[in-house]
């Protein structure tokens, strides 16, 4: 994706970012997003902005999906995916949630350039 940033957090984890604009975010354990069975916090886990609470509430509730939220997230336009799941997405899909994530958060120009040079307006 064009214009995009890669910063890194306190621990090395990668933050994606277009004109300073987080759109994916590798999260360092924390103790919303924890294994039901052993309590320890996830390792692993993805924050992708959506472009609404539809979308999320799309992603989260369909069946067999990889995806899931906080209450940590309520209200906030975003998913989150653990790493180890990513491989119950086909290139396809995940491609398409990473364009997704890119376009919640670029500008209107950006935007509009990005889906006309790709036949997408």
């Amino acid at each position: 994706m064009p214009f995009v940033k890669v910063l890194h957090g306190r621990t090395g984890n990668p933050i994606y970012q277009v004109a300073g604009k987080s759109f994916i975010f590798f999260r360092t354990p924390r103790p919303d997003a924890v294994d039901p069975q052993t309590g320890e916090r996830y390792p692993d886990v993805i924050m992708f902005w959506v472009a609404s609470e539809a979308e999320k509430l799309a992603l989260i509730q369909a069946p067999d999906s990889p995806f899931f939220t906080t209450a940590h997230f309520d209200g906030h336009p975003s998913v989150l995916v653990r790493e180890a799941r990513l491989g119950r997405l086909s290139r396809v899909e995940l491609a398409e949630l990473v364009q997704d994530a890119w376009l919640a958060r670029a500008s209107a120009r950006r935007r509009a350039a990005w889906l006309n040079a790709h036949g997408l307006r």
